[in-house]
């Protein structure tokens, strides 16, 4: 049988021993389609489990991806894009949705979570916000109306910019503006068990004060790092601490006990010239060193027994993606199918999920895909600024 060249790169990954470890079941992708050059659902197949990603994100429901990955065991977040909410208060419109959507996929295709919008409270968009809440409440009706709602939830991913304080991070606490907007959806996540979402892009930070924030910490590179003042808490990279934000913005709100799981994260490999440290080399620093700590199962300095849930954004390169560069250079895999820019992951031991000296091999990463219709551009808004001397 002749194996496709994508198939062909897989196959490489595998005998040279670099696929990431099974053991980091929480590491996610997302899967974006705006371009015009992208392999078929199909050949992203072996790419997805080349890179030992359990859990997928759409920004839409494209049934070819969803049909292409029918009996793999990966997880799926499809999404509900934008244009769609006012017209989810249509209990037959969400119900026509969900049936083609969602439970015409199931069981074959592990559908566990719906993303209702994306980004929509810093739209500032008096007619999306309103329509928010009314169509996650309707798509997550419906659900319990087909026997559906304990397997698939129901949530909606935010930009960091819903955050008006965020450092220190103890002292994170939700834009005053949006608060008696926030409040209800949150309720709607806890008596759900739905997760929150946050996106969070610490390269934004970064680029907007390089000479002030330091790479090696927005990098996990080793650093001195810095004491939140208010916990006494000691936070070694950006990431953290925005998590943390977000975890403190919740508590101040009473959901203390809600979920964070972070949506999108990445590091462009190219960027224009204003665009400082978009390179192959940062990029691979922050999605390696990002990924061997998931592997360690280490939570945050605020909930260090906490799994740490990261979709990588993203999947491919898409060369359709408006913006600057580095809007078209997130991704892990080139178009072709080959690595954007090795991860070089070395010795992560799969059974005791430890690192092992001299284990040998490289784990060879390749960049997430974003999604196909639910976003266009990166908020700058989202790589909120924490460090400070």
């Amino acid at each position: 049988m002749e194996l496709s060249r994508f198939q062909y790169s897989a196959l490489v990954f595998l005998i040279s021993g670099i696929v990431l470890p099974a053991v980091v079941t929480a590491v996610g992708i997302n899967y974006g389609q705006i371009a015009n050059n992208l392999p078929s659902p199909d050949d992203v197949v072996p790419l997805v489990r080349s890179i030992g990603a359990s859990r997928v994100k759409l920004y839409d429901a494209d049934p070819r991806v969803l049909r292409s990955f029918a009996n793999t065991g990966v997880e799926f977040i499809v999404g509900l894009g934008n244009e769609y909410l006012s017209k989810m208060k249509d209990p037959e419109k969400a119900l026509a949705w969900v049936k083609a959507n969602v439970q015409a996929h199931l069981p074959d295709t592990n559908i566990t979570c719906i993303t209702v919008g994306n980004e929509i409270l810093t739209f500032n968009d008096t007619s999306l916000n309103d329509n928010l809440l009314p169509a996650m409440q309707s798509i997550h009706a419906i659900l319990v109306n087909l026997g559906l709602d304990k397997q698939v939830s129901v949530t909606t991913a935010h930009s960091l910019a819903i955050l008006e304080t965020s450092y220190p991070p103890s002292a994170g606490a939700f834009r005053r503006d949006l608060v008696d907007c926030i409040t209800p959806i949150l309720n709607f996540n806890a008596k759900t068990g739905a997760p929150f979402l946050i996106n969070a892009y610490p390269f934004f930070a970064y680029k907007a004060n390089p000479k002030q924030v330091p790479l090696d910490f927005v990098l996990f590179q080793p650093n001195q790092g810095v004491v939140d003042t208010g916990s006494n808490l000691h936070y070694d990279n950006m990431l953290f601490a925005q998590i943390d934000a977000v975890y403190s913005a919740l508590a101040s709100l009473g959901f203390k006990k809600l979920p964070v799981h972070i949506s999108e994260t990445g590091w462009p490999s190219k960027g224009d010239e204003d665009e400082t440290g978009a390179t192959p080399e940062n990029a691979k620093k922050y999605n390696g060193n990002l990924i061997k700590l998931m592997s360690q199962k280490r939570g945050t300095p605020m909930r260090p027994n906490s799994d740490l849930n990261i979709y990588v954004f993203a999947l491919f390169n898409e060369n359709m993606k408006p913006g600057p560069t580095s809007e078209r250079n997130y991704g892990l895999f080139k178009p072709d199918g080959t690595p954007a820019y090795p991860l070089g992951l070395s010795g992560i031991d799969v059974s005791s999920n430890t690192t092992t000296p001299g284990s040998g091999g490289n784990v060879t990463l390749t960049p997430p895909a974003t999604s196909s219709t639910g976003y266009l551009s990166i908020s700058s808004a989202t790589g909120l600024c924490f460090f400070r001397y």
